[in-house]
């Protein structure tokens, strides 16, 4: 554990007291409570899950298994707030159907696939998030993205009203990068399951895209954060989440849409000659903000965007991108930089400048992205830190398998995309690099 301490507090000075406190009451640290269990350490003082990954992830999927059915959808899909008993959460009855479902569907397939595509209910459930998309969660047939993905919502409607923006979107606004979420998760849905009705609806909302697409700049993403889907109105100038609508593109020109060409190399041509650059220590940083729904700060940068881009770049590499190891080296310096705090004696990763706690989804994705890079490059820097992470991110699940959405407290259920739908799929893709964490 000491060397791993020196490590981070040599590379992210800022760090340097809450480490040194660390180090200097390590035996008190070591007696507490991390989420659901007690904290469990191994000779060196490093952090150990409370049970082995696999075993968690099964009891998790088991617990989930479980939900009920209701207007032929599991409660999970039409709700992110809800409790250990499966109920929903009274005070937020609000929803992001895009990003939960969309994420959701990316981990239930890889858990489909490392089961060796067993139980069958584990694609019913992905086919059901699926189906929620693309039957009740779209806009009207009208406007500027007509039919389109929703990013936000209300809980138990079917469909959501015209009018149903919530959290911080307006009523009749849409996130574009939610659309791509979404798309690209219906693509994937579509390879496994070769249902039409999925491609179908991920090649409009990219066709959308293409059409309300707009020249990037220093100052501008080539689709804003949020737009009124009736009029096009834009409502924040930068969205920095745009990994996943280079993926659906991608997805769907490697399957003979060239349609989706001139799009694609635009949008590349922005992340390499303005967003990549804006991380440099001496940029201000502010085209990486806004991606979670429930925020609107213009200065919010978030871990999330630069994380999932470093991601797609460790996955396709060259293919992707000649200098693919240098750049998801400077995505990933960037969240060290600017999102790494010390909580309960581990170095973990928060969200957003405006909501620096390490909720589940945000922890596991950074865990994973450091595993991948790790394992892509042969370079072990980071190794020490993603299993710190992804140790502490499983605390969160209770022996019976339910989660809730951060390790910061004993608790059960919550907000679903950070206790459970945007986090198998990270667990799955470490387990991936490092097979024997997945003992």
């Amino acid at each position: 554990m000491l060397h791993l301490l020196v490590n981070i507090m040599h590379r992210y000075p800022h760090l340097f007291p809450h480490l040194l406190l660390l180090f200097c009451f390590s035996a008190a640290v070591h007696a507490q409570t991390i989420g659901n269990h007690p904290a469990r350490y191994d000779s060196n003082g490093i952090l150990l899950a409370w049970t082995s990954w696999t075993d968690a992830l099964a009891r998790e999927m088991q617990w989930y298994a479980k939900c009920p059915i209701e207007h032929g959808y599991p409660r999970f899909v039409f709700m992110t707030f809800m409790d250990g008993n499966y109920e929903p959460i009274a005070r937020n009855p609000s929803l992001i159907p895009a990003t939960q479902n969309g994420m959701g569907i990316i981990s239930y397939l890889k858990w489909y696939r490392y089961k060796d595509k067993r139980p069958s209910q584990v694609l019913a459930f992905a086919r059901s998030m699926g189906d929620y998309l693309v039957n009740e969660s779209l806009t009207p047939d009208v406007g500027k993205y007509p039919r389109f993905s929703r990013s936000t919502g209300w809980r138990s409607k079917f469909p959501q009203p015209p009018d149903c923006g919530s959290q911080n979107d307006l009523p009749y606004e849409i996130e574009p990068d939610k659309g791509g979420i979404a798309g690209y998760a219906l693509v994937v849905l579509y390879e496994e399951t070769k249902d039409e009705k999925y491609l179908r609806q991920a090649v409009h909302n990219a066709r959308v895209l293409a059409r309300n697409m707009i020249p990037g700049d220093g100052a501008h993403s080539p689709w804003p954060f949020r737009a009124d889907y009736r009029t096009g109105v834009a409502r924040g100038d930068v969205s920095g989440n745009m990994s996943f609508i280079l993926r659906l593109f991608d997805k769907l020109i490697a399957r003979g849409e060239q349609e989706f060409k001139p799009p694609r190399e635009k949008l590349w041509r922005w992340i390499k000659d303005y967003q990549m650059p804006n991380l440099a220590k001496d940029k201000d940083g502010l085209l990486w903000v806004l991606f979670f729904e429930d925020h609107s700060e213009p200065d919010n940068r978030t871990a999330w965007a630069p994380l999932n881009l470093a991601r797609y770049l460790l996955e396709d590499q060259e293919k992707l991108d000649p200098n693919w190891q240098a750049d998801a080296q400077a995505l990933i310096e960037f969240v060290n930089r600017r999102f790494i705090t010390v909580r309960l004696g581990v170095p973990v990763c928060g969200e957003q400048e405006h909501d620096r706690d390490p909720w589940g989804g945000i922890l596991s994705t950074y865990g994973a992205v450091l595993a991948m890079y790790c394992a892509a490059t042969g370079d072990q820097q980071y190794k020490g830190m993603a299993y710190q992470a992804l140790n502490f991110a499983l605390y969160a699940t209770d022996d019976d398998g339910c989660p809730t959405d951060s390790s910061l407290g004993k608790d059960r259920g919550g907000w679903q995309e950070d206790a459970h739908t945007d986090k198998v799929h990270n667990y799955l893709d470490a387990m991936t690099a490092f097979p024997e964490w997945a003992k």
